[in-house]
């Protein structure tokens, strides 16, 4: 993990769960990037909406998906990391569930409103894509990872509480998502083995 070095051959294994955890950066920067260029187009008035609430809320669960392949296929050293990440990932579950309910069965709703005070549900969705993000920058000098860390959940909660203007949030959306997009380009084509390391290093 975070290693350039080719320390042992990879199994089956090795390789599908890097390629899964690829996927998930993948599916988490494209949902993010669609959902950034709705948001700009509906700020627009030459723009009627241009995607349905069901619409919206397909992305909502395939961005959870997405970071969902991304927590469970990364390769960490430190155990100690992953279950955490991982507890957050349920935390962020069960916060869909909330979601889920109080928009009676719609979870972009609550997102929606004025003010979105559900969006803090999603911080840790938020934080978990940002542990991805800040974890590649710290193994392979993806800088624009560490920005990702911090952005993600500050925008996540400033938008909540109401800080942002429609037009301010849609363009802050855009400019995360246009980082995540150079920061998925500059990962899912290193190597797989880079994601691999020392095998012999993990920590139960």
């Amino acid at each position: 993990m975070g290693e350039k070095t080719f320390f042992q051959p990879l199994t089956r294994e090795d390789k599908i769960t890097v390629v899964l955890y690829r996927i998930g950066i993948l599916l988490s920067a494209l949902i993010i990037s669609l959902a950034a260029f709705v948001a700009v187009k509906s700020i627009s008035r030459a723009y009627p909406p241009i995607v349905s609430g069901i619409i919206l809320n397909v992305f909502l669960l395939l961005l959870y998906i997405g970071v969902g392949l991304s927590v469970f296929f990364i390769h960490l050293y430190v155990g100690k990391f992953y279950r955490v990440l991982k507890k957050i990932y349920f935390l962020a579950l069960a916060c869909l569930g909330l979601l889920f309910l109080i928009g009676h069965g719609n979870p972009v709703v609550p997102l929606l409103r004025t003010p979105s005070y559900g969006a803090l549900l999603l911080i840790p969705l938020s934080l978990c894509l940002g542990f991805v993000a800040a974890k590649e920058a710290f193994c392979f000098r993806l800088l624009e990872g560490y920005l990702l860390a911090l952005f993600l959940p500050a925008f996540t909660f400033f938008y909540a509480i109401g800080v942002f203007t429609p037009e301010a949030a849609a363009f802050c959306l855009a400019f995360i998502a246009a980082m995540l997009v150079f920061f998925m380009f500059r990962k899912i084509f290193m190597p797989i083995h880079f994601d691999i390391g020392d095998k012999s290093a993990y920590q139960p």
